[in-house]
């Protein structure tokens, strides 16, 4: 599959099949972090405080997100679900 893809148009299973090639090609790192996708984000992402009102219920439930710019639709990456929390609230990315 060729990366980056729409986000916009992908369908729930392609954006799961987008999220594992991008670990894959991440080598289970998070693009934001850098740390291991099967454990916790790093420690200056973990004390950012979150504004759980602002994401949708359950935003928090998966632990890997599918990173994507919200001006062009385009992936960027997989992350841990806290670092997408951050980088759409802190950075708006």
């Amino acid at each position: 599959m060729d990366l980056p893809v729409d986000y916009t148009i992908l369908s729930r299973v392609q954006r799961k099949k987008v999220r594992e090639e991008y670990v894959l090609l991440q080598e289970g790192r998070c693009s934001h972090c850098g740390e291991a996708l099967d454990g916790p984000a790093s420690f200056e992402v973990m004390e950012k405080q979150i504004n759980l009102k602002i994401f949708p219920k359950g935003f928090l439930k998966y632990p890997v997100h599918l990173h994507h710019c919200h001006d062009t639709g385009m992936t960027v990456g997989a992350v841990h679900c806290y670092c997408n929390a951050v980088l759409f609230q802190y950075y708006g990315k």
